[in-house]
């Protein structure tokens, strides 16, 4: 199993109290510790513009241009959005971005890619709110304009809702050209979403990484309809690496599992959630693969790792102030499911 985390950045209120000319070097400084621990595989950010779950006037920072921040001041970790909604920009534009962005981080960009929900956010920066199959309609023609772009160079596309014609993607991102070893298909792409009758067919056919359910019977299912869309067009499910996002706690012991829900708690009250809403957040925790002691996260991870997760992407609430917790999680989970 390999492991990725979140840096906070205020979608989820996670920067809330932290002044917004101090919450770049918050964001920095954590890429860089993220940077130097090897157990980290990946670092990622949401693409939002406004906070959840409520739209509030606290900072969410732009992903993009966190993307070509932490390419500048990291060096080794690779970097990801979980994940781009694809109808927020022009996919010619975005698969150049994603192109400049590749080439500043030396060939470390994971491209994270769906169709998008938050319709609150897609109205309120004027995009409307299309039907679903509209939505994954854009998905599909958007992925299909990334793989041309980034294997050679332009791409041109007749499609219901994207028409690009000869659309040069120069330089191309140094995946699948300059990097050793790197995806003949250029930037790896991972097919967020567990749709079954449209998503996981766009992931069959397009997918280097999916992401979907976390728990275990959700998991498993979803992990069979991927299956059966790449047995229907001939590719090996194995192929494609099956990912995860994991809200996560974890304590020495119960005790300190306690404190740290109890902090996470206070924390949504400070950010605007009723009584109600916070007990019923941390009382969701509680249920969760990620949250326990590190035996038993190692042991319901374990399970998930047995039906085929094969990377796990973690969100620790309190990083911008605290990373005991982390450190833990480093020291004592992930040498016991990394292997």
């Amino acid at each position: 199993m390999r492991f990725g985390i979140f840096v906070p950045q205020g979608w989820r209120m996670d920067l809330h109290g932290i002044a917004p000319a101090d919450q770049w070097q918050v964001m920095r400084d954590l890429a860089v510790r993220v940077d130097e621990r090897p157990a980290w595989e990946s670092l990622w950010v949401y693409d939002h513009f406004h906070t959840t779950p409520e739209p509030t006037e606290d900072p969410t920072h732009e992903a993009w241009t966190l993307m070509a921040a932490f390419a500048a001041v990291t060096s080794r970790v690779r970097l990801g959005q979980m994940c781009t909604c694809m109808s927020y920009r022009n996919p010619a534009y975005l698969a150049k971005v994603a192109a400049t962005v590749d080439v500043v981080s030396g060939g470390r960009i994971e491209m994270g890619i769906g169709a998008g929900w938050y319709e609150h956010e897609w109205r309120a920066y004027g995009y409307g709110f299309p039907r679903a199959g509209e939505r994954l309609a854009m998905l599909r023609e958007g992925v299909e304009i990334f793989r041309q772009a980034w294997t050679t160079g332009s791409a041109t596309l007749d499609g219901e809702h994207y028409q690009v014609d000869g659309a040069l993607v120069h330089p191309r991102p140094l995946q699948g050209t300059s990097v050793p070893g790197s995806e003949a298909n250029g930037i790896p792409m991972w097919i967020a979403g567990g749709g079954e009758k449209k998503t996981l067919r766009i992931a069959a056919e397009y997918a280097d990484y999916t992401n979907f359910a976390g728990d275990l019977e959700g998991f498993t299912h979803k992990s069979q309809v991927l299956a059966g869309h790449c047995r229907d067009i001939g590719r090996d499910v194995d192929s494609i690496v099956r990912s995860s996002n994991f809200n996560t706690i974890v304590g020495r012991d119960e005790a300190e599992v306690e404190e740290r829900l109890k902090w996470l708690h206070d924390h949504l009250i400070k950010t605007g959630h009723t009584e109600d809403k916070a007990d019923q957040a941390v009382e969701s925790m509680r249920r969760q693969p990620a949250v326990g002691t590190p035996e038993q996260i190692v042991e319901q991870m374990g399970a998930l790792r047995s039906a085929g997760l094969g990377y796990a992407i973690h969100y620790f609430a309190e990083t911008a102030w605290d990373t005991s917790g982390v450190e833990l999680f480093e020291t004592e989970v992930i040498p016991a499911l990394a292997g």
